[in-house]
């Protein structure tokens, strides 16, 4: 389970320490700096003199131990080797994470781009041959230090985490946690249905947000949450609509994917369950970060009784959806 941060994490971090740690590289700073939308970790853009600007990294403590981070930038290094678009670290002095004032770091290239049209049916072609790719390379061997997808780490310990720390309005509590319950036992018995899988490496946050548009074509960011799982993980954030929309979108992408790569049919009956899962870990996530001063301005929901009301009503139209046989190839 990941930790409670017990005070702001980022506190010390400000515009001339982030420009410090980059030229304790050997760098030489430009003095511009601009702040990217990141609330897991800090990111910034860092200009440079007489070179390209670069991406700079900076990991929440507590999150990931260094073996997971290299993990993670081994893996992306492996794809970027078998030209697989993905935006590798950078290496100094032989590595590619750093510490500087107790602060672990990582250095990128600049690589901007658009939002992928997901309208596009070549788009979803283009997205799934690409996945093939990043899958048979994942598939070479499994993460040791990153986690692997399972229903407790994604559901019962979430679910557990938000009752017994009493994030739940006393008139919601009884609803939320019974019907956790039910929805949980749902997905447990999809995961029995799907069988026996092999996990593979996965990006594991293959959301369109993660995956950037230009004229050469689309490229993946932000491997932070890579994982072992099932490879369906990186697909069902790119569908979205009714059943006949998503059924048509999957087929497209399973067009460019299968040239490479051959989902497992039963892995379909994890698509609503992933979708799910999320919905429940994503409160997690905020829970565990609210002592981060970035948080409660950028979500001043969470703590509202309507924002649970919400999740109550989510969880079971999910529930719903769950009992529904899953997407035909």
């Amino acid at each position: 389970m990941q930790q409670t941060v017990r005070e702001a994490p980022y506190a010390d971090l400000g515009p001339g320490t982030v420009l410090d740690a980059v030229e304790s590289l050997g760098l030489q700073c430009d003095g511009r700096l601009l702040p990217l939308n990141s609330y897991e970790n800090r990111v910034y853009q860092i200009g440079l003199e007489e070179r390209a600007p670069v991406i700079g990294k900076f990991y929440r403590e507590g999150r990931w131990s260094d073996e997971a981070i290299l993990e993670e930038h081994t893996f992306t290094a492996e794809l970027h080797e078998h030209e697989i678009p993905v935006v590798a670290p950078l290496a100094f002095g032989g590595t590619t994470l750093h510490t500087y004032n107790g602060y672990r770091f990582a250095l990128f290239p600049r690589q901007g781009g658009r939002l992928p049209d997901l309208d596009n049916p070549e788009a979803r072609r283009w997205l799934g041959r690409f996945l093939g790719r990043l899958h048979l390379v994942g598939e070479i061997q499994p993460f040791v230090a990153r986690p692997t997808l399972t229903v407790a780490r994604l559901g019962h310990e979430p679910v557990r985490y938000i009752v017994d720390h009493g994030l739940l309005p006393s008139s919601l509590e009884t609803a939320y946690t019974s019907l956790a319950a039910d929805v949980l036992e749902r997905i447990e018995a999809a995961f029995a249905r799907a069988g026996r899988y092999q996990p593979i490496r996965v990006h594991g946050d293959c959301h369109p947000g993660n995956i950037l548009w230009t004229d050469d074509g689309p490229h993946f960011v932000d491997l932070d949450d890579a994982m072992n799982g099932p490879a369906i993980q990186d697909l069902w954030m790119l569908l979205s609509g009714e059943r006949v929309e998503m059924t048509r979108q999957l087929d497209e992408i399973l067009e460019g994917y299968e040239d490479f790569y051959s989902l497992d049919p039963r892995q379909l009956h994890l698509l609503e369950p992933l979708r799910t899962l999320r919905m429940i870990h994503f409160s997690y996530w905020l829970a565990l970060r609210w002592n981060d001063p970035a948080f409660p301005p950028a979500f001043p929901w969470f703590a509202s009784e309507r924002y649970w009301e919400e999740q109550v009503l989510a969880l079971r139209e999910q529930a719903a959806l769950l009992d529904e046989a899953p997407l035909q190839l």
